[in-house]
């Protein structure tokens, strides 16, 4: 039997926004200690409000410098490291995730439904790999939609991907072809 690829996407941990964000503001609070152990004295901003001077030691202060390009340097780091793997191989939607995540594999033969939605409500999501919650099971890493399946048990997976229109149209293409 031909192991044809039909659909094929890799997605990496560091392009996730919520973790972006997060490690950035790390780093910005690192490097601004970092500014404020270096230059230890008082500031006058305006006549009510004063600056204090620094609470930690110019030693302290590498420290924190060092801390602040660590976060950044794990940044790019994790630019390439690949979270979520979705692919469509003859009729099976194949998900590898992590170095010990478990490989998922879901017949399409089971399938009822495929359709294009809006991954969540918020602006930023965390990172998942087979999270059961609210009857769904999640797999996401980054972007804005997702496609959501449902088997012939009502199970419903929602796939986070970048190219769900693509996915969807496929999955649905299988589920008329049965």
């Amino acid at each position: 039997m031909d192991d044809k690829i039909l659909f094929e996407e890799k997605q990496y941990i560091g392009f996730n926004k919520w973790a972006i964000i997060w490690r950035t503001v790390l780093a910005l609070f690192c490097f601004i200690l970092y500014y404020w152990s270096e230059n230890p004295k008082p500031v006058e901003v305006a006549n009510a409000i004063e600056i204090p001077s620094s609470p930690v030691g110019q030693d302290s202060g590498q420290l924190f410098f060092l801390m602040g390009t660590v976060l950044m340097l794990l940044s790019v780091i994790l630019i390439f490291v690949l979270h979520l793997h979705t692919q469509i191989i003859n009729n099976n939607l194949i998900i590898d995730g992590l170095w010990t995540s478990r490989k998922v594999k879901i017949d399409l033969n089971n399938i009822v439904e495929a359709k294009k939605v809006k991954y969540s409500r918020y602006l930023l999501n965390r990172p998942v790999y087979n999270l059961h919650f609210k009857n769904k099971i999640r797999f996401f890493t980054q972007g804005n939609f997702a496609v959501e399946i449902t088997d012939k048990d009502g199970l419903k997976y929602r796939i986070g991907t970048q190219r769900a229109d693509e996915l969807a149209g496929l999955i649905n293409q299988r589920i008329l072809n049965k």
